[in-house]
């Protein structure tokens, strides 16, 4: 039976498929500034004081429908920033999250200097090369839609290319997909088939990682006494949007939320 996350692949792979028609990967190429340094996520988690929070903009998602379509990505990613985020997300995806690559660099122009995650669903390496022509410093890997050598090859073209890579993990079944060169794993607590959250399934993946891994739990996270507990257990990042997305104003909702953070030791 379809599920959710094969319709969203299979919509992407055709919108991929139209894109490469009109704008072939050549001119893409042919555009890249491969001078542009990265800002590094991987890094800023690890940094002291760091709050960890990658705050993230997302105007609907499949499971929610419509979060919060009134608000502009510049102005509530530079509110992230300036709250202490340690890192962006913007979706790009916009049949089933409302996204656009317009969105994102309205995201990268407001904040030259914090770490942007690029959240899209990577099918193609096509995908890549526009990832790192938008000034993109972290793109995201499913591991639900790729296969191992998929990520092996993407991971070292992203690497070619000067960003950083999060891979994403759901169940144990996806643990042999980790690949040398990913620069951080994270465990979304969402389960993409259904979109239902089990925030268990951060620490039951937890243990299986590599010891030595930069960890990231995503989805379903809304409660600061929670992520002071996966901060405490070994993870260093904490991706979050529609907790802070679905207030009137998710910059304040995000600098009231790292207040809370009790391992933090930054004054903002």
């Amino acid at each position: 039976m379809s599920t959710i996350l094969d319709e969203i692949v299979a919509n992407r792979k055709e919108e991929v498929a139209k894109q490469k028609l009109n704008i072939p990967l050549s001119e893409i190429q042919s555009k890249i500034d491969l001078s542009i340094p990265r800002n590094s996520l991987s890094e800023r988690l690890q940094s002291f004081g760091a709050s960890g929070v990658i705050a993230e903009f997302k105007r609907r998602s499949p499971s929610k429908g419509v979060i919060n379509d009134r608000v502009q990505p510049e102005i509530v990613t530079k509110g992230y920033s300036d709250a202490g985020a340690s890192g962006l997300s913007v979706l790009t995806d916009t049949k089933y999250f409302g996204g656009s690559t317009a969105d994102f660099t309205a995201a990268r122009n407001a904040n030259p200097l914090t770490p942007l995650l690029r959240k899209d669903f990577m099918v193609d390496e096509y995908q890549l090369f526009e990832s790192k022509l938008l000034n993109t410093d972290v793109i995201l890997l499913i591991a639900a839609v790729l296969e191992k050598t998929e990520i092996s090859r993407f991971a070292s073209i992203a690497h070619e290319l000067g960003m950083e890579v999060l891979l994403e993990l759901h169940d144990e079944s996806e643990i042999d997909k980790i690949d040398k060169l990913i620069d951080m794993i994270g465990i979304n607590n969402r389960n993409l088939k259904d979109f239902k959250v089990d925030m268990d399934r951060s620490l039951k993946l937890l243990d299986r990682l590599p010891a030595n891994a930069v960890k990231i739990s995503e989805s379903g996270l809304s409660d600061p006494e929670t992520v002071n507990f996966l901060h405490k257990r070994g993870f260093q990042g904490f991706l979050m949007g529609e907790n802070f997305m679905k207030s009137e104003d998710p910059s304040t909702a995000c600098r009231d939320f790292i207040s809370k953070l009790n391992y933090k030791s930054i004054s903002y």
